[in-house]
């Protein structure tokens, strides 16, 4: 006997029914992802034990600040915070005119001539300059907030020494490169007038707008250099107690902790650092560079006296909770803390940082895909989160020329009616580059 076909109706129920089932299936899969999300990104601290007042998320967030990035200070990874918050909240970054690359026409001092038209009038700027404060104070919001980094001074000089050994000619004289026999005569091998010669000789001094090469003996140059940052620049944070100074950035800007979260940047690698563990050759760096080694205690000095007012206790909560929402950023972005690799081995080109020189291995990071084992493309929040930052620049350079571009075809008047309008070019864009967020 042969198979009877059900009736059309029975077979369109029981399609309706497969159909239910499997968009149940589907939406309690999607409301359990939004879940697991959820809790995972949850980077809000959870209420103080300890009395402290709460975030303050009940003011508008600041969106004017200027960060003067001094040299070797972590410096670079500030610079990629204040950019993700520009793109997030679009804000209009100052970035450096094609001539003067990736930097304003480092080193000379600062001139807003030296901005891209096509980032005006910005409300951040954070690459390398040396610093000016009218240029800036003319180029900036007069609410604009003034924000620096140092570093400890023998650090930052074994940093300066072999990143900068085959550009600074001092360093270069050196024979065997040898850090210690610089010290031992700085200035048989130092010239105050050649390129590069900042980055021998009190470096932070200089990146500041000061005289990198006035005699310590002057009791009076260097607290009225003081004086005068003191009176510009809101937070001096420190390098070396990093998040703390994120949590007193966060603070100052109404910034969420979410604003602040980070991985280090531009970092060398072990057999690119040298060794500073003698006592004697890091007293050797702090009397060679006398200016940077007072400056630096003064304002760690005055960062700690922050850290008080603010509250001990709560500061190195918030700490916590910083390094809590890093952690779990990481997790989402690399799949748990991140390998370090050279930048022959990152595959992303757009990740792998610039290298000074054959000398030094600057290291960065490599991006799994956002679904392991499908070949798509990283999330885009986690690429900015390790983009380098001569790529960074360059992409936010081309984001906000292109928006620039549009506002002015906006603006362009009519043609009279009967004459055509001209054919218009797209705007080229680098295939390499992420596209925009």
């Amino acid at each position: 006997m042969p198979y009877a076909l059900p009736p059309l109706h029975c077979t369109l129920k029981m399609m309706s029914r497969k159909k239910a089932l499997l968009l149940l299936l589907l939406a309690l899969s999607t409301l359990s992802l939004l879940i697991h999300q959820s809790a995972h990104l949850n980077w809000s601290p959870k209420p103080s034990s300890l009395g402290c007042p709460p975030a303050p998320s009940s003011h508008p967030k600041h969106t004017s600040v200027a960060f003067l990035k001094t040299h070797k200070t972590a410096g670079t990874t500030v610079q990629n915070i204040l950019f993700r918050f520009a793109e997030q909240h679009n804000v209009t970054v100052a970035l450096p005119h094609h001539a003067c690359d990736h930097q304003f026409c480092y080193p000379r001092n600062f001139s807003a001539r030296f901005v891209h038209p096509h980032t005006l009038p910005p409300r951040i700027i954070a690459s390398h300059l040396r610093f000016q404060r009218q240029e800036l104070r003319r180029l900036m919001p007069n609410d604009t907030l003034y924000v620096t980094i140092l570093r400890e001074p023998v650090a930052m000089f074994e940093s300066l020494f072999t990143y900068y050994n085959q550009y600074c000619s001092a360093f270069k004289r050196v024979p065997n490169g040898s850090m210690e026999a610089f010290l031992a005569n700085p200035l048989a091998f130092y010239r105050p007038q050649e390129k590069f010669s900042m980055y021998a000789h009190n470096t932070l001094l200089f990146d500041l707008g000061g005289d990198n090469d006035h005699s310590p003996a002057d009791p009076a140059y260097l607290p009225g250099f003081i004086r005068q940052m003191e009176e510009v620049f809101s937070l001096v944070m420190i390098a070396e107690y990093f998040d703390e100074s994120l949590v007193l950035l966060r603070r100052l800007l109404s910034w969420d902790l979410e604003d602040v979260l980070y991985v280090k940047l531009n970092m060398r690698g072990p057999q690119s650092k040298g060794n500073v563990s003698s006592e004697a050759l890091a007293t050797r760096i702090r009397a060679w560079n006398g200016l940077d080694a007072r400056l630096y205690d003064h304002f760690n000095a005055t960062f700690w006296r922050k850290v008080a007012q603010a509250g001990r206790e709560c500061v190195a909560e918030e700490v916590q909770a910083l390094r809590r929402a890093c952690e779990q950023l990481l997790r989402r972005c690399f799949g748990g803390r991140p390998q370090l690799r050279p930048a022959t081995q990152i595959k992303n080109k757009e990740l792998r940082p610039w290298q000074p020189s054959s000398k030094v291995d600057i290291v960065g990071y490599d991006l799994p895909p956002a679904v392991p084992g499908s070949g798509a493309p990283p999330d885009e929040r986690c690429l900015k989160l390790a983009m380098p930052e001569v790529q960074y620049s360059r992409y936010m350079l081309r984001k906000q020329s292109l928006r620039t571009r549009r506002r002015a075809v906006l603006h362009r008047p009519l043609p009279p009616r009967g004459v055509p309008r001209p054919a218009r070019a797209l705007p080229l864009r680098h295939p390499a580059m992420p596209k925009a967020a």
